[in-house]
């Protein structure tokens, strides 16, 4: 028996795709395609392709002058020490003492600003059965989840509008249908601070939520799922257990 050393697999397309995000992460501003190949000596048709594959997964942003930039989805990867280590072990700390809340599924999500989907970070399990997937990176449209829905009330506008080249297909026939709709209901978030889930993720299931403040911005919310007879009954104890719970996030965020 002869030893091996394992090797290396040689994947030229990931090299180049490597060699163009450090490219546009050293950049000042944002960069051409065209510029990305001539400094980099690759040919334009290579580029052109990883740039593609890279904007529609979103770890490019592309702006309305055609020219790259690193995207929101880095984030996820490049921040996960800090959420998981960080916000995620406070808002498992800190919602075990909810009894208020503990009998329900909590979940813990943030927001894609390049897509407009509302991405789960973390979940509380509980004991109400409710039959959804919470699981990490799971993505769902923000305009239908109440998380989505509480950080969008925090986002102006006319930035909500230009996540959406049209507005998202319903999931349920409890939906909201358009971008009036949704204006009408994050004009509701903003002033209880709770959004609304009524339905429009799954039937039979109701999602109270709230955002979450931080350092930097709104990017964070926070939800309760419970059946529609739970919802019904308890809807005003765990809406303001769960603004108290994000309050308590926040000022272990250092949000005062």
């Amino acid at each position: 028996m002869t030893d091996q050393t394992p090797k290396t697999a040689n994947v030229p397309a990931l090299e180049k795709a490597f060699e163009i995000l450090d490219f546009i992460t050293t950049s000042p501003t944002p960069v051409s395609s065209a510029t990305i190949a001539r400094e980099l000596s690759l040919a334009r048709s290579t580029t052109h392709n990883i740039l593609q594959a890279l904007t529609s997964k979103g770890v490019l942003h592309k702006d309305n002058n055609h020219l790259f930039s690193l995207g929101s989805y880095l984030l996820y990867w490049a921040g996960r020490f800090e959420v998981e280590r960080g916000v995620v072990a406070l808002f498992h700390e800190l919602a075990v003492g909810f009894e208020t809340l503990t009998p329900y599924t909590i979940t813990l999500s943030t927001l894609d600003f390049d897509r407009g989907e509302t991405v789960f970070l973390s979940s509380h399990q509980g004991s109400s059965a409710i039959d959804f997937a919470f699981r990490r990176g799971v993505r769902v449209p923000a305009v239908f989840s109440a998380t989505g829905k509480a950080i969008l009330s925090q986002t102006p506008f006319d930035r909500v509008l230009a996540m959406y080249e049209t507005f998202p297909a319903p999931l349920t026939d409890r939906g909201v249908a358009d971008f009036d709709g949704l204006k009408a209901e994050l004009d509701k978030v903003k002033s209880t601070r709770l959004s609304l889930d009524d339905g429009q993720l799954r039937l039979g299931m109701t999602c109270m939520g709230t955002y979450i403040r931080s350092q930097d911005g709104v990017r964070l919310g926070i939800a309760v799922s419970l059946s529609d007879s739970e919802y019904a009954k308890q809807k005003d104890v765990v809406g303001q257990a769960i603004i108290e719970l994000a309050l308590q996030i926040e000022k272990g965020l250092g949000v005062d």
